[in-house]
C-alpha cells in the first residue's frame, strides 16, 4: 500500500509540472486593486470606523445548528498599528448553543507583516476535516459544501499563533495550541486500555504557502489575492504532545498540496488538484482525514439535491470514509462559456476526482460506522455553471471499485453557485 501511494504522487507530480500554461495573464493595475481593496466581497470586511466586520460570520447553515447568525470582525489602523483585537459570536437555532471566540494581536515587523496573536475559541469542528493554516489566510466569500456537513464534535480551544510573509510569495504560519475535545456523536477512542470520549489535545502546527506566480496587496485584515497565478504548494505538519497540559495522545500529521492551473488561449482551462495526507501515532477519528464528502445520506436522488462544493467528492456520503493515510486527486477542464447574449454565457466544466487511502488500527475507534479507502474510490462528472445569478447545476457519478448496486445511489444531482464580484 505504501508503495502504490509513492507511485501515485511521483507519477501526477510529474505530468502535472511537465505542462506549462499556454498563455500569461496580466496583472491588475494599481487602480483595480484599489477598487479591490474597497470591495467588501474580495476582502471579506466591511469597515466601520475602527471596527471590520467578518462577512463569513454573518450567516451559515448546516444539518447540525441548522441556521446559524452571527456577528464578528477585527480592529483596524484606526484603533491602532500594532494592536488588533477580535472575536466572534454566533447561535445556531437548531442546536440553540452559542459559539464565540475572542482574542488579540501585536504586530511584530511591518515589513513582513508580521503578526503574534492570541485567541480563544469554544465552536464546532468537522469530524476528521483538515486545514492548511495559510489557506484562512486567504478569504473566500463562500463555501457551499458547509451546508451539508453533518458530523462535528465540540471544541473549547486556547491558540497562540506567529503568523509571517517572508516574501511576496511565501505565507507561514507557526501555531500552538489547546483543546478540550466534547462528543457530539455517539464516537469513543480505545487507546492503552482506556476509553476516551472526552479528551484533551495540545498540538504544535508549522504551515507554509508558497505561491511563485500569485501578487497580493495587504491589508491591515490579511492579505488579499489579486492575480491568482499558480501553481500553489501548500505544506504543513502537525505534533500533537502527550503530557503537555494534561493532553492525552501523542501523534504527528502531514500534508501536502500542489493547485496548478492551466490557461489556453481558446480561453479554456484545467485546475488540477493534488492532495496527499499522513497520521501518524494515537490519532482519535476527529482528527484524522476524510476526502470531503458532499452527499447527504439519503434514499432518493432528489432527497439529496443541495449545493455542489468547490472541490469536494459530490457522490461520497457523510461519514462513509475515514483514513490516516489518504491521496486525492482532482481535474477540473472548463470550456470556453458559451455566447448566447451578454446576460446569458453559461459555462460547461468536465471533472473526474479520484482517492485512495487506509487506517490502521481501526478497531480502536468505536461507536461509528465507516468504511476505509483502500481502493480507488472514482467518481466523474459535468458542471453547468453561471445559468441564472451565478447558479448552475452539477452532476457525477460514482463507478469503479466502490460503485454502490442500486443505480441512483452512485448519482449525484445538486446546483452550483459562482459569485462573481
Amino acid at each position: 500500500m505504501q508503495l502504490r501511494f509513492i507511485l501515485l504522487f511521483l507519477f501526477i507530480g510529474y505530468t502535472v509540472l511537465a505542462q506549462e500554461p499556454a498563455i500569461q495573464t496580466k496583472q491588475d493595475t494599481t487602480a483595480t486593486r484599489t477598487q479591490k481593496k474597497q470591495n467588501p466581497f474580495k476582502t471579506g470586511f466591511y469597515p466601520i470606523s475602527f471596527f471590520d466586520i467578518d462577512l463569513k460570520y454573518l450567516i451559515k447553515y448546516n444539518n447540525y445548528e441548522g441556521l446559524r447568525l452571527g456577528i464578528g470582525g477585527i480592529t483596524n489602523e484606526r484603533l491602532s498599528e500594532t494592536l488588533r483585537f477580535g472575536g466572534y459570536f454566533a447561535r445556531g437555532f437548531k442546536d440553540r448553543d452559542i459559539k464565540f471566540s475572542l482574542g488579540a494581536s501585536v504586530r511584530v515587523h511591518k515589513e513582513q507583516n508580521s503578526w503574534f496573536n492570541l485567541y480563544y475559541i469554544d465552536d464546532i469542528r468537522e469530524v476528521g476535516s483538515f486545514k492548511f493554516l495559510t489557506d484562512d489566510r486567504v478569504y473566500s466569500v463562500f463555501e457551499p459544501r458547509l451546508v451539508n456537513v453533518t458530523q462535528f464534535y465540540k471544541h473549547r480551544t486556547w491558540q497562540t499563533n506567529f503568523q509571517s510573509e517572508f516574501s511576496s510569495k511565501i505565507l507561514t504560519e507557526v501555531r500552538l495550541s489547546r483543546s478540550r475535545i466534547e462528543q457530539i456523536l455517539s464516537y469513543r477512542f480505545a487507546n492503552d486500555g482506556i476509553l476516551y470520549d472526552n479528551y484533551e489535545v495540545a498540538e504544535a502546527t508549522a504551515s507554509v504557502r508558497i505561491s511563485p506566480k500569485t501578487n497580493f496587496f495587504t491589508t491591515e485584515d490579511g492579505r488579499i489575492e489579486y492575480f491568482d497565478g499558480f501553481p500553489k504548494i501548500s505544506a504543513q505538519v502537525t505534533q500533537g504532545l502527550s503530557g503537555i497540559t494534561g493532553s492525552d495522545f501523542n501523534y504527528t500529521k502531514f500534508g501536502l498540496k500542489l493547485d496548478y492551473y492551466i490557461k489556453r488561449t481558446d480561453l479554456s482551462s484545467t485546475n488540477i488538484l493534488l492532495e496527499g495526507n499522513l497520521a501518524t501515532g494515537d490519532v482519535p477519528l476527529t482528527h484524522l482525514f476524510h476526502a470531503y464528502p458532499n452527499s447527504p445520506t439519503k434514499d432518493e436522488i432528489l432527497q439529496r439535491f443541495s449545493v455542489a462544493g468547490r472541490s469536494s467528492f459530490e457522490t461520497m456520503y457523510f461519514g462513509e470514509f475515514f483514513s490516516d493515510k489518504i491521496a486525492t486527486f482532482k481535474v477540473k477542464h472548463s470550456l470556453r462559456r458559451f455566447y448566447f447574449s451578454e446576460r446569458f454565457k453559461p459555462e460547461l466544466v468536465l471533472i473526474t476526482k479520484h482517492a485512495i487511502g487506509e487506517l490502521d488500527a481501526r478497531d480502536k475507534h468505536l461507536g461509528i460506522t465507516f468504511n476505509t479507502l483502500e481502493q480507488v474510490y472514482s467518481e466523474s462528472g459535468i458542471e453547468i455553471n453561471k445559468l441564472l445569478f451565478g447558479f448552475g447545476l452539477s452532476f457525477a457519478y460514482r463507478y469503479g471499485f466502490y460503485h454502490l448496486p442500486d443505480f441512483e445511489d452512485n448519482v449525484s444531482f445538486k446546483f452550483t453557485f459562482y459569485l462573481k464580484v
